[in-house]
């Protein structure tokens, strides 16, 4: 462990060194560049490392990934379409992309709504109880996927009927006289996986508390003095005054929270690794590329969340540029 921190911190010193140097190098060669045209070429040599980086990091392997998907699991030969017609033509694939479906549609508006309702009442508390209350919601944030879903998967730990229960859910169901519920194998009506979302309801409820609260804190208060002399209630107050100003921020929490959903990986491989129809789409392009070796497949999945993902990406900076503008 202390040898791991240790590479850990001398791995991000040498980073860090090593920018610096490609940067005073690129400072002094632009120095040596005559007249004007170091003020002109400066900049460009600023922006370059990260242009590069994008490039290698992000652009490259993107086309690369796009290129597979065309081609055999074994990427010896083009197969066209076949990938995907093959993937979306199997029954597990379509019951995945359901899955997907469901976490989209439910974890980032309950988010929203949890986060809406933590962040208005926290902001009628006194100050030391509203800074004591945001911690406590916020705290989860801090914690790592995968320490969060180790720590829910003791949460719905089940052991067989009379035994000790290891699990706090089932430790209540026995203590009433109830045999335990195995609660991540309950397939019905997708309960398991709603099961799933609490986790990360948990752990993303802070992030949207945050940023609601500083919006509804932004509203000014001779608005919601002038709705309340007028007689407007405190529903009212929320819905007609407090909702519409901070749109903006609503849509940019959702828009967040959504593309993490879309690429969800950990929590599942952690809780279930996709068993008793849990599977989403992160969790099956890990299995094709490391389980199967299907290299094909994998990018092909890839290319499917990319061309889902993007559209979103472009709404946001398109709603980013709106709301600077106004």
């Amino acid at each position: 462990m202390v040898s791991q921190v240790l590479s850990t911190i001398l791995t991000v010193l040498a980073g860090i060194a090593a920018a610096l140097v490609v940067y005073w190098a690129l400072n002094k060669l632009a120095e040596a560049l005559p007249g004007r045209w170091e003020n002109r070429i400066k900049p460009y040599f600023y922006v370059a490392p990260a242009v590069a980086a994008i490039g290698v990091y992000l652009v490259y392997p993107t086309v690369i990934t796009i290129i597979n998907s065309f081609k055999s699991s074994d990427g010896s030969r083009f197969v066209g379409l076949d990938n995907f017609g093959k993937l979306l033509g199997t029954p597990a694939f379509r019951q995945t992309l359901l899955n997907t479906l469901l976490w989209i549609v439910v974890v980032p508006a309950a988010c929203i709504v949890v986060g809406l309702l933590v962040a208005t009442l926290a902001d009628r508390l006194t100050p030391r109880a509203e800074k004591a209350a945001k911690t406590v919601v916020f705290m989860p944030m801090a914690i790592s996927a995968v320490g969060s879903a180790t720590v829910w998967r003791f949460m719905y730990a089940a052991q067989p009927a009379g035994q000790p229960q290891t699990g706090l859910l089932n430790g209540i169901v026995t203590a009433f006289g109830h045999d335990p519920i195995p609660w991540l194998q309950q397939s019905t009506l997708h309960a398991n996986s709603l099961l799933l979302m609490v986790m990360l309801l948990w752990g993303q409820t802070g992030f949207s508390m945050v940023l609601l609260s500083a919006a509804i804190k932004g509203v000014p208060a001779e608005t919601l003095e002038a709705a309340r002399l007028d007689g407007a209630g405190e529903l009212r107050i929320f819905w007609r005054i407090i909702i519409p100003q901070i749109r903006g921020t609503v849509i940019t929490v959702f828009v967040t929270i959504l593309i993490t959903v879309m690429k969800i990986f950990d929590v599942i491989y952690v809780m279930t690794n996709g068993a008793f129809n849990t599977n989403v789409v992160g969790l099956e392009f890990f299995n094709q590329l490391y389980t199967n070796y299907n290299y094909g497949y994998a990018s092909a999945i890839v290319v499917m969340l990319l061309i889902a993902i993007v559209p979103i990406m472009i709404y946001q900076i398109r709603h980013f540029r709106a709301e600077e503008s106004a």
